[in-house]
């Protein structure tokens, strides 16, 4: 069990070390967000603004128009939220290399509560003409998408979050815009997951396996742009999909995976997700259950429609 928070700081080290036009910009946030390691290694590439995200975006611009590469970053819900204006006129519509780190996504933040739990980040920063959306599901895989937004032309969004999942990944598998992962395959339906959610959907399936339903189970790490040929793939074998994520069902991975499915390849989607609401204060795993994100939850939701269809 690992933070993916951990897999984005061991990303960001490496990718300092790779190329020095990398450097950090923090909303006086970097212990929290992890990025102070970045601080103690590369001190004179580290900039703290305070807690000032419009000011992050646009200072982000200019050092992404000055040829650096810019990794801003602070909670998802400030970082995506508060500075939305400035990333859609400075940063997306010129096409600007600044990455995004969206800090504690969803849940992950527990304790905080509610005005701290980014549960509409994925849907803010997917409609932005530009942005990459990319949500890793464990610590290893964040670290690839820091490593693999390099070679992106363009913004990038990265959500991670706080609290430990499990270790799903090698440190080695890559990470590629608009390709997701397969992980199980399965006849009688398919659960779509990103982020936290993905270990949850293994653990549906594991236990929809006991019951005779066998799904297969996505990681759709790729938000934006989508892996549309494996969406295909999981319309032909099934015809009934499952979307799983710590967000808002509305716009999130829900929306996305809804929006190509309804015009390319119609089929039975049906969300496990945030239901119109905002989050509430406690651990992350009493916040997930209550709100429902829950493998029980997604056992439920794929009986019913097996059963209905």
């Amino acid at each position: 069990m690992k933070a993916t928070r951990e897999g984005y700081i061991e990303g960001l080290l490496e990718a300092g070390e790779r190329d020095t036009r990398v450097v950090v910009v923090d909303g006086d946030v970097s212990r929290s967000t992890g990025t102070i390691a970045f601080k103690d290694r590369f001190p004179d590439r580290f900039f703290n603004l305070g807690i000032a995200e419009q000011n992050m975006a646009e200072y982000s611009a200019g050092l992404a128009l000055a040829g650096f590469i810019p990794f801003y970053s602070t909670y998802a819900v400030f970082a995506a939220g508060r500075a939305w204006d400035q990333i859609r006129t400075s940063i997306c519509n010129m096409n600007l290399n600044v990455r995004i780190g969206g800090a504690h996504g969803g849940t992950s933040v527990g304790p905080d509560g509610a005005t701290h739990q980014a549960l509409e980040d994925i849907a803010i920063t997917r409609v932005l003409p530009n942005m990459t959306v990319l949500v890793p599901a464990d610590a290893n895989q964040t670290r690839q998408a820091v490593l693999a937004s390099l070679d992106i032309d363009g913004p990038v969004y990265i959500r991670y979050g706080r609290n430990q999942v499990a270790e799903l990944y090698n440190r080695e598998e890559s990470v590629v815009p608009g390709r997701g992962r397969l992980l199980r395959d399965g006849k009688n339906a398919s659960i779509v997951a990103v982020g936290a959610m993905v270990s949850i959907a293994l653990d549906a399936a594991g236990m929809l396996s006991k019951k005779g339903i066998e799904v297969s189970v996505v990681d759709m790490v790729s938000i934006k742009p989508l892996d549309i040929q494996l969406l295909q793939y999981l319309s032909d074998v099934t015809e009934l999909i499952v979307t799983a994520e710590d967000h808002q069902i509305a716009g999130g991975l829900f929306g996305a995976v809804s929006e190509y499915m309804s015009e390319n390849c119609p089929g039975r989607i049906i969300p496990v997700g945030i239901n119109d609401r905002f989050g509430c204060s406690g651990t992350p795993d009493q916040v997930m259950k209550h709100c429902g994100l829950t493998a029980e939850a997604i056992v439920g939701k794929v009986e019913k429609a097996v059963k209905i269809r």
